[in-house]
């Protein structure tokens, strides 16, 4: 049988590097994007590196020129680039919510928008879009990662209804917090200064997620399934990959009147908390 090729965004480090591992094991040929690859681009432990910047359009069209150069086939597509900025609503700039935008939602647009001619003609393809629980439900000072989440979740859904007469399919990937995160792609509002008046309460919720995230799930893991869903003959539309109070707050904001989900999520990451 011929080699499996999956193309992975955002392959440098995180839930992204962890999955191309997870599809090199696999025997799949995996050729992976990040900014932060060499310019002339290698291969080293089965992943061909190539330099990918997803908010750039002329470095999205070269790497998908490389990866063709590679095989001429894109049997899968898996979008996890991303950043995240932590601040207020109303400490986060418009420039810094265009960054995440682009990079997390645009970003991965821009590469879907690539791979699909050549999915098209093979009548076949997975396309696996990293959401998050953040997609499903806010959290306090993630308004960003979340507002960008929110939008892989509809666009995934237009996706998969329109290219499934092509033989493709579509996953969302809705990871609850996992451990080996990097501080890179988790920068602070320009905004969050000493003077803020959200002060107290981003510290504490900062200080929540940096708990929640060390002491969160394998990426190795979350790719081992990633790579066990794309070779599902039925793949998973929604796989989500948390710990159980997670999937537990996914149900309750499904079914609790907002006031209470609010509630319940204002004292977990101590929103209320003020300056004294």
């Amino acid at each position: 049988m011929q080699q499996k090729t999956v193309w992975i965004t955002g392959a440098s480090g995180g839930l992204g590097l962890a999955t191309a591992k997870a599809f090199a094991r696999a025997g799949w040929q995996v050729i992976g994007g990040a900014r932060s690859f060499p310019e002339g681009g290698d291969c080293t432990d089965g992943i061909h590196r190539i330099r990918l910047d997803v908010t750039d359009d002329a470095g999205c069209r070269a790497f998908a020129e490389k990866a063709l150069a590679i095989s001429e086939r894109v049997d899968a597509l898996v979008c996890a680039a991303a950043v995240l900025v932590l601040g207020a609503c109303e400490n986060t700039s418009p420039e810094e919510y265009s960054r995440v935008m682009d990079t997390n939602f645009v970003g991965t647009a821009r590469i879907v928008q690539l791979a699909l001619p050549c999915m098209r003609r093979q009548q076949s393809g997975r396309i696996v879009l990293f959401s998050s629980i953040n997609g499903l439900l806010g959290i306090p000072f993630q308004s960003a990662y979340t507002a960008s989440k929110h939008a892989m979740e509809g666009y995934a859904e237009c996706l998969a209804m329109e290219t499934r007469r092509f033989g493709i399919r579509v996953c969302l990937v809705e990871p609850g917090d996992h451990r080996g995160g990097s501080d890179h792609t988790r920068l602070h509002a320009s905004g969050e200064g000493e003077a803020s008046a959200y002060r107290a309460a981003y510290e504490s919720g900062c200080a929540v997620i940096h708990r929640d995230e060390t002491g969160g799930l394998s990426p190795d893991a979350l790719g081992a399934k990633v790579v066990r869903n794309t070779q599902r003959r039925n793949m998973r539309f929604r796989l989500r990959v948390a710990k159980f109070d997670q999937h537990l707050a996914v149900w309750l904001h499904r079914l609790l009147p907002n006031w209470v989900n609010s509630f319940i999520l204002r004292n977990y990451y101590g929103a209320d908390k003020a300056d004294h």
